[in-house]
């Protein structure tokens, strides 16, 4: 197995979601074994679990919120080494997906760098549990990723999705675009949160309807979902293989089972 940077500096401009500020995103190659981090006011930050700040509705790292679709997008394209060079307070949410995000590293290029070692292999399993709210990782054979959602909404419902890494993430994960309910909008609002969203950036479900179809996927709420997922797991330096499994779970839950992982050096051996 191989290390990957990128080819050349790119970068987004966009609003983020919470903040409702415009930030700019620039992604420059990094040498081997220098890791995902982020260059926030000259400072360097490591995209790391050890340096999370928070998780309500979005995970931050060095005072940048709303990192997780950026970093799903970089472990799901297999980015080991990038530095990412942040102006704003937050990363932009774009459409609400990660797919910006996936174009723009296919268009700066995937250069292979140096050797990397295999893998840890998870030995035992590693969970967290709030009431019926829970993630696990298990011992497998292969990595493997599934999310569940239950929403009393009939246009989102009970939803189930796996994947299985196969060179697949910008076709059937990273458009997912994240959503909403209606009646939270104005509540959410008035706790500073979401600032900066609105229907171009964000699938809004009222009840029995979407209020902006069409969908990317039929089940693109559990999707994007797994994406958060993904992007809070790549937090580790080095993921190991195991099946992760997530239901009705949050940014909160997702760190904290990646802290446990961190803690415990992906083995409880």
């Amino acid at each position: 197995m191989v290390q990957k940077t990128i080819g050349v500096p790119l970068s987004l401009t966009g609003i983020g979601l919470h903040s409702g500020t415009t930030a700019t995103v620039t992604l420059a190659p990094a040498p081997a074994d220098a890791g995902r981090y982020f260059v926030i006011d000259g400072h360097r930050v490591p995209a790391t679990v050890a340096e999370v700040k928070g998780t309500l509705l979005c995970t931050a790292i060095g005072g940048i919120r709303t990192v997780e679709h950026l970093l799903s997008a970089l472990l799901g394209m297999g980015i080991d080494n990038v530095a990412i060079h942040v102006q704003g307070e937050e990363i932009p949410i774009l459409d609400g997906s990660a797919l910006p995000w996936v174009e723009l590293l296919n268009q700066a290029g995937i250069v292979c760098q140096g050797e990397k070692p295999s893998p840890p292999v998870l030995q035992y399993p590693v969970w967290v549990q709030e009431e019926d709210r829970f993630v696990i990782a298990m011992p497998a054979p292969q990595l493997q990723f599934t999310y569940g959602i239950d929403f009393p909404s009939k246009a989102i419902g009970t939803q189930w999705f796996t994947w299985l890494p196969q060179g697949d993430y910008g076709e059937k994960i990273a458009p997912a675009r994240t959503f909403t309910m209606a009646d939270q909008v104005e509540k959410l609002r008035a706790q500073g949160l979401i600032q900066g969203g609105s229907l171009e950036n964000a699938i809004v479900c009222d009840g029995e309807k979407w209020l902006n179809p069409p969908l990317r996927f039929p089940d693109e709420p559990c999707r994007h979902k797994l994406l958060d997922f993904i992007g809070d797991l790549s937090l580790l330096p080095h993921l190991p293989i195991a099946h992760y499994l997530a239901y009705k779970a949050s940014h909160n839950l997702h760190i904290q089972l990646a802290r446990l992982l961190w803690e415990r050096n992906f083995s409880l051996a």
